[in-house]
């Protein structure tokens, strides 16, 4: 009977055996999924903080417009000739330059 127990008490792993694959699957989703996207999202937030009345952007709906005045949470985009639309500061996706078309999925 004790050489049962003994080969019962080697089989299992003990608590630290058992963390440290568990960290090292965190500690890649981390870097590989996490950090880039938050670095991502400031990169966004700091194009959007330095918009200008007469720069072109992209919503989040697809579409797009040219900016004509800054306020505080929102901006005021012309979408179309005459045609001027409030939006929210976070549906804006990315400023487009110059000349920059978007390009579509074939179908």
């Amino acid at each position: 009977m004790d050489s049962l127990n003994v080969v019962l008490a080697q089989a299992q792993p003990g608590g630290l055996g058992m963390m440290v694959p568990i960290l090292l699957m965190l500690g890649i989703f981390y870097f590989m999924m996490i950090r880039p996207q938050q670095r991502k999202e400031k990169e966004r937030q700091k194009q959007i903080s330095e918009l200008r009345a007469g720069q072109r952007v992209l919503f989040g709906g697809g579409f797009i417009g040219k900016v004509v005045e800054c306020k505080d949470h929102t901006f005021m985009v012309e979408i179309a000739n005459g045609v001027i639309v409030e939006i929210a500061r976070g549906a804006i996706t990315r400023t487009l330059v110059d000349g920059e078309t978007i390009k579509t999925d074939p179908a």
